[in-house]
């Protein structure tokens, strides 16, 4: 977007029920919000967040221009007193996160925000529609990355991204879900991560025969051949051209390396077989084949088990758009307001869905490994004021079915504190690390995965818990509606 301050980027109703807290309560009390999601995206046993670094850029440039001011005003509904509070406006707040790039699972706070209400109201949608995009596509892109089994992944949508703002935070999404490059020039710049890419089928058309094309191709990128092989013929005309070109290559002295071929169409499983024997059967055995052509994690998986020889993959529509689960189901609901004596009051919201009853309170999250394989036991969602003893026993229990109990013994589990400061007073006390070193860090979340939660299909849950003294406050306030 050309546009630098993005306060309005949020929907009227932030805007009106921000007038309403101005005139009918007081405009400092505090709240705390939550944003969370309900289920993981494409059915997955995990989600990575992302985003974290815009919502940061966001945050601090939050102030409403004199445009902005101008704009409000001319829609009619805004009273003066309110529209001039609005040319001081600025976030003075706290807010704790789930880094970028950590695993996160389904009802924890991925953001939570303490600040005025008016402040804690009006950054709802931002941050919802920046983390719900990117967490999304990074998701997306772990998943397709994990069916490749250690393969290179390659993110070529772009041109069918939803526009340019999707195409250049989807590519740095897909990036910290574990892609090796990204197709986006702009992203590459923008993010500093690596640019990737061959040439088009209309390559071959211009020239007057495809040997000449892949001829020409090779002098100007010697160290970086990767030649598309489908445009007429793959088996009897690309691969044998390619093969040609390699081999004069070859013969006048070059060092081959990072060369090879790209299939775009046809049984990607048989033409891989084929041409691996071809490429071989010529000397060719370090040869690349990558491939692409609507590929998602599930095509990927099937080919794998098929056989195919493909040791790299440009993938595009399917993950730049998450194209069979298009949106990430995060919501920023009330969790809690300051009393007159400073301390929290917790809120909850209620639901015929129990699954959309929200954890009232001031929480935090604690994530539970086993201390032997260093993989993920449970999260555990709690108060902020609680602390835990990890050479004590620990007792888990799930929240909507409390007689599934278990007790870890005290030793045997590690525990972390995911949520870290973000903002504090209205200044940012967070660094965000590069998108290379998100990527690292996410690899290494993943190893704290267990298999059957990674695959593909009917994923092993992982536990999200919530501490006794969190469930006795959520029972007794739901116990208290009740009587409403």
């Amino acid at each position: 977007m050309d546009r630098q301050n993005l306060t309005l980027l949020t929907d009227l109703y932030e805007l009106t029920m921000m007038q309403g807290y101005f005139k009918n309560k007081d405009r400092n009390e505090t709240v705390i919000f939550d944003a969370f999601f309900r289920r993981n995206p494409m059915d997955s046993g995990y989600s990575i967040c992302a985003g974290l670094e815009q919502v940061i850029a966001l945050i601090r440039d939050l102030h409403f221009s004199s445009q902005d001011v101008e704009y409000l005003r001319s829609l009619g509904i805004f009273e003066p007193d309110f529209l001039d509070y609005l040319k001081d406006f600025k976030f003075s707040g706290d807010i704790y996160a789930i880094p970028e790039g950590s695993i996160m699972f389904p009802r924890e706070p991925m953001i939570k925000v303490i600040a005025p209400i008016m402040e804690a109201q009006l950054v709802e949608t931002a941050i919802l529609n920046i983390i719900n995009h990117q967490s999304l596509i990074a998701t997306k892109a772990s998943r397709v990355c994990f069916a490749a089994r250690g393969d290179g992944i390659m993110e070529f949508g772009l041109r069918r991204a939803q526009g340019p703002d999707a195409g250049i935070y989807g590519a740095r999404a897909a990036m910290i879900g574990g892609c090796i490059g990204t197709s986006n020039v702009l992203a590459g710049e923008l993010f500093d991560v690596p640019v990737k890419g061959t040439h088009a089928h209309s390559w071959i058309m211009s020239f007057p025969d495809e040997y000449t094309a892949f001829k020409t191709y090779s002098e100007l990128y010697p160290n970086a051949c990767l030649l598309l092989v489908d445009t007429y013929d793959t088996l009897k005309s690309g691969i044998p051209n390619a093969i040609r070109v390699f081999t004069e290559m070859r013969e006048s002295g070059m060092e081959l390396k990072n060369y090879g071929i790209r299939l775009d169409s046809g049984d990607l499983a048989y033409l891989s077989k084929k041409a691996r024997r071809m490429l071989d059967e010529a000397g060719f055995t370090d040869a690349i084949i990558s491939a692409s052509n609507d590929l998602d994690e599930y095509l990927i998986d099937s080919l794998k088990v098929q056989g195919a020889t493909i040791t790299s993959w440009g993938v595009g529509t399917h993950l730049i758009t998450s194209k069979d689960c298009p949106s990430f189901g995060g919501v920023y609901k009330l969790a809690a307001i300051r009393g007159e004596d400073g301390s929290f009051i917790p809120k909850i919201k209620l639901s015929e869905n129990s699954e959309k009853v929200t954890n009232p309170g001031n929480k935090t999250i604690y994530r539970i490994y086993d201390k032997e394989s260093g993989k993920i036991r449970a999260d555990l969602i709690c108060l902020v004021d609680e602390t835990f003893d990890e050479n004590e026993p620990l007792r888990l229990f799930d929240p909507y079915e409390p007689w599934k109990k278990t007790k870890l013994a005290g030793g045997t589990y590690t525990m972390r504190e995911m949520m870290v400061p973000v903002f504090i007073n209205g200044k940012c006390v967070y660094e965000s690390p590069k998108v290379m070193e998100i990527r690292d860090y996410c690899r290494q979340e993943l190893e704290t995965l267990w298999p059957e939660t990674r695959r593909l299909m009917n994923p092993s849950k992982v536990y999200v818990d919530l501490s006794q003294k969190l469930y006795d406050m959520k029972k007794e306030l739901l116990e208290r509606m009740s009587e409403v």
